[in-house]
């Protein structure tokens, strides 16, 4: 077509409906988007079904670019120095419609975590808590892996021969790859032998916290001074894993020093106090319950106390303690009994012979 001809009247007119025919849809998907889409939303809201929540939401943009797709196809069909039939034309309709289709499919994958947390709640399958974040970016390979194949089929590329020169290239790969697959091989290791789930507080030689998420390369962990740390699988799996939030009771043991000037009856007093304090406290779990008077030490002597909270939550715990450390300065008040603090006795030795004096301290 010649420059004279494309700027003739005739075509003037035929390539500004095109155009115009673009611009419609493009009106059709901002009205789609306000108005049909807002009150389909609205619709599955109300009928409080998450499900299809996550199906519209995450087919949204992919639709509204389907509308770009079919006006574009419009405009084609109706322009006469174009042909809607072309095998590039179909090409590229068929890659842009998979592309929008595997778009949606992946952004449902990607909340895919809350689908299998509702499966968990409403029916009897039972998914462990840290399988849902590694099924989620499965599916998300899964579906892009799939897309570009069928891409490259619609190109008449051998996916075969692309799967050949990645056995081909598979040496090299997996050597440059190394700690990637070290880290998968981590995360698989963890998922197996689960020593923890998201949502438990766990502890390692490098870093304490509660797991946020685990993915196919890392697990992040949030600290108490509310940091996010991010640990490779592969360093995590070679770690000593103490997962504190497995405790069925939990540890408090401490020593209580009584001055060396407390009688013996007094002493005996306030550990059968104490034990029966420990042995009735609704908080305290009956199992394992020690105290004893236990050594001789440089400012007075040790009581030994050695019992478990019923409780394992940070903050119940710090309440029970306190509660007893209370009530044992209550008994030692009611007894008169002081606990040991570091001090000093000095001694004076006079003469009365010759009107010396000699000085003797103790600690």
């Amino acid at each position: 077509m010649t420059w004279e001809q494309f700027l003739s009247y005739d075509h003037l007119i035929v390539l500004g409906i095109a155009i115009g025919v673009i611009l419609l849809f493009l009106l059709l998907r901002k009205l789609f988007t306000k108005y049909i889409f807002a009150m389909l939303k609205k619709l599955v809201s109300k009928a409080n079904n998450t499900f299809l929540t996550n199906i519209l939401v995450s087919f949204e943009k992919p639709v509204q670019w389907l509308f770009i797709i079919i006006g574009i196809y419009f405009a084609v069909r109706y322009y006469p120095h174009l042909s809607h039939t072309h095998e590039v034309f179909i090409q590229f309709r068929r890659v842009a419609i998979i592309f929008l289709v595997s778009w949606g499919f992946f952004n449902l994958s990607s909340v895919s975590s809350s689908i299998f947390k509702e499966i968990n709640k409403k029916t009897n399958i039972h998914i462990d808590e840290i399988l849902i974040p590694f099924l989620s970016r499965t599916l998300q390979v899964i579906i892009v892996a799939i897309s570009i194949s069928v891409i490259l089929q619609e190109f008449d590329y051998e996916i075969g021969g692309f799967v050949a020169g990645i056995g081909l290239g598979g040496l090299a790969f997996s050597l440059a790859a190394k700690d990637a697959l070290a880290n998968l091989f981590g995360g698989i290791v963890i998922i197996t032998e689960k020593p923890f789930t998201i949502g438990d507080w766990i502890a390692t030689p490098n870093v304490e916290g509660v797991v946020e998420d685990i993915t196919f390369r890392s697990t992040r962990i949030r600290t108490f001074a509310d940091a996010l740390v991010t640990v490779p699988n592969a360093t995590l799996a070679d770690s000593f894993i103490t997962n504190w939030s497995k405790m069925g009771k939990r540890q408090i043991t401490f020593t209580l020093r009584l001055a060396y000037d407390t009688p013996a009856s007094k002493i005996e007093v306030v550990v059968q106090e104490i034990q029966s304090l420990l042995e009735n406290h609704p908080e305290v779990h009956p199992e394992t319950i020690f105290v004893n008077f236990d050594q001789y030490k440089e400012y007075g002597v040790d009581l030994f106390l050695y019992f478990f909270t019923k409780t394992t939550d940070w903050g119940a715990y710090l309440k029970v303690r306190e509660d007893i450390n209370l009530k044992i300065l209550q008994i030692l008040e009611r007894e008169s009994v002081t606990i040991a603090i570091p001090s000093q006795k000095l001694y004076v030795d006079q003469d009365h012979h010759n009107g010396d004096v000699s000085l003797g301290q103790e600690s």
